[in-house]
């Protein structure tokens, strides 16, 4: 039994290890479906549940992914729906002290950026009191920043049918770090018209196959050390002397 979703409470063993999917329900260009943040960061938190299978949690479980966080960024555009920073916050937090009655340590594997400020704040207060939680980002090295071709790649890999390739358009296709002020400052509708922040030319489902096994790797390897910084940011074991921002 992998999916808390699918068990029985008899079932349910004491003193798990619950991965928490977290992602959102925004757009991502004319290509990708709004899902998109849900379905990597579901994708990542079942292949690590998978890996870990023989750890000392025994077998992880993976609760239900939480399908909406903070994405005002997207308001603009419809079928954006977001709850914002205080109502992640409490659902993060309340999420956690429920599961962990019974649960013995809890991972938020997050799969959209705009949710990382709440989860820092969030997972830093459970951890003050007390509770063995922490999160971790899927991210792919090197990907561009939205609706680009990473994502594109890795949703060619787990929902081929669903990506409207011929729909897809190159958008704004500098860094996240010189985007971001004017992200946060206008919005992304106001940088890019057609919400993508990158290029998806050239994906494939092979390049999305690779990187779904790199952030699969990178999430058991971090999950395995636990080492984490005072806001539960799970940090890269090859660099215990960095943590991530």
């Amino acid at each position: 039994m992998r999916d808390l979703s699918d068990a029985v409470w008899p079932a349910v063993p004491s003193g798990a290890l619950v991965l928490v999917p977290v992602g959102s329900t925004e757009q991502h260009g004319p290509h990708l479906p709004l899902d998109t943040d849900t379905v990597v960061a579901h994708a990542v938190a079942r292949r690590t549940a998978d890996a870990l299978a023989r750890g000392p949690y025994g077998p992880p479980l993976v609760a239900p992914p939480l399908a909406y966080g903070a994405s005002g960024e997207h308001a603009d555009f419809p079928g954006t729906v977001s709850i914002g920073h205080e109502a992640l916050h409490a659902v993060i937090v309340e999420l956690a002290r429920s599961l962990l009655l019974w649960a013995g340590r809890v991972v938020f594997v997050n799969g959209h950026g705009g949710n990382t400020a709440t989860l820092g704040t969030a997972v830093g207060l459970l951890r003050a009191e007390g509770h063995d939680a922490a999160w971790i980002c899927c991210e792919v090295p090197g990907g561009d920043a939205h609706a680009g071709r990473a994502e594109t790649a890795l949703l060619l890999y787990l929902t081929p049918d669903r990506v409207r390739l011929d729909d897809a358009v190159a958008g704004d296709t500098r860094p996240l770090s010189v985007l971001l002020p004017e992200l946060m400052a206008r919005g992304v509708r106001e940088v890019s018209s057609s919400g993508v922040l990158g290029d998806p030319a050239g994906a494939s489902a092979e390049e999305g196959r690779g990187a779904m096994a790199a952030m699969v790797s990178a999430t058991v390897g971090r999950i395995s050390a636990w080492t984490c910084d005072d806001r539960g940011r799970l940090g890269d074991p090859a660099r215990p002397e960095a943590v991530d921002p």
